[in-house]
């Protein structure tokens, strides 16, 4: 993880000292984007062990953030006029989107995207709301932030690692991390249960410290502004399931923010979103369920063309261990895409 964040660390320093992303036209940029957020809230440290530091900005750059994107040309629109435009043509456009829903968007995020009138997607994963299910990364993390040692010998698995200081915690978080993703998630979410017992994880305690229960939706989805979309019931990498399980964790998870706050829930988030965790039988899936839109975390501008891909919409991540607007600006240019994406528009497979 680190050489991957070294890569575009490098990748944006460049664009940033060239100012060659200045360069891009409308055919890079696009029609528009969907922004990726997920916390919103003061920093309380800016050092020691935060491997997921990169979920979540300040309140201050969430200002930085969509006065950047106005600046550069962007309208600030909801997902339905996104895809409207997307349809039949229009201005620049973007969209704000808040995975997981987490308590902070509606005690730091809202009353910024109220003054700047900036319409939102909050994508809701309804275990989180009624506490069955598990927020692991974070799980993993107050795991390792507990325990001076890791021993892991199960399922091919086989790690002994020293986590004393937060530098070796963070090595071990990086190494059993991407372990863990690469198989079945079962082994995963069985792994970090048995590291949290052992460092005497409160679980259930994370899940309601951090994200909005049944209430609390309920009362942002009435915000003129708010726009409530499914994430499944559990927060499963559907595409490491079986297609039963994850049309279950599909349509389910609609049904019950339907019946919690009384309006139809006609968008998805597929959860973890890459291509391992969100592939074309998904996208399909989404389609077959009648979601007007699914997005994924595959990173990229919108096209024309993904007019006909509804279901399989990229993102651009706004990562905390970026926020410096310079960063904004070249993502927003579509050129690092381009490159990224070796000039291909699409990506739906």
């Amino acid at each position: 993880m680190d050489f991957k964040r070294a890569v575009i660390g490098l990748g944006l320093d460049a664009f940033r000292a060239s100012g060659l992303h200045r360069l891009a036209g409308a055919a890079i940029r696009g029609e528009g984007v969907l922004l990726t957020l997920h916390h919103v809230r003061p920093w309380l440290a800016t050092t020691g062990f935060q491997p997921n530091r990169l979920l979540e900005i300040t309140p201050d750059f969430l200002v930085e953030l969509l006065d950047c994107v106005r600046r550069l040309g962007f309208d600030l629109v909801t997902i339905d006029e996104a895809l409207r435009r997307l349809a039949e043509g229009g201005r620049p456009f973007a969209v704000l989107t808040f995975d997981d829903g987490y308590r902070d968007l509606a005690e730091h995020a809202l009353p910024i995207l109220e003054r700047h009138e900036a319409p939102f997607v909050a994508y809701v994963t309804t275990g989180f709301a009624d506490r069955s299910a598990r927020l692991w990364w974070r799980e993993f993390e107050e795991s390792l932030r507990n325990l001076d040692g890791v021993h892991i010998a199960r399922q091919g698995l086989a790690i002994d690692l020293r986590t004393a200081t937060d530098g070796q915690k963070t090595a071990a978080f990086d190494q059993i991390y991407w372990a863990l993703r690469a198989g079945a998630e079962e082994r995963l979410l069985a792994v970090v249960s048995e590291l949290a017992a052992e460092a005497r994880v409160d679980a259930a305690g994370l899940v309601g410290a951090l994200c909005m229960d049944w209430s609390e939706i309920a009362a942002l989805s009435r915000h003129p502004l708010a726009t409530i979309g499914a994430h499944s019931l559990s927060h499963r990498m559907l595409a490491k399931w079986p297609l039963a399980v994850a049309r279950d964790e599909m349509a389910r998870s609609r049904d019950e923010i339907e019946a919690r706050i009384g309006k139809r829930v006609r968008h998805f988030a597929f959860p973890v979103g890459d291509p391992a965790s969100a592939g074309r039988r998904e996208f399909d899936l989404a389609r077959e369920l009648g979601f007007a839109s699914a997005v994924t975390t595959r990173p990229g501008m919108l096209f024309s063309e993904h007019a006909d891909h509804p279901t399989a919409l990229p993102r651009v991540s706004v990562n905390g261990l970026w926020q410096d607007i310079r960063a904004i600006e070249v993502l927003l240019s579509g050129a690092a895409f381009a490159v990224w994406n070796r000039g291909r528009r699409l990506n739906v497979a």
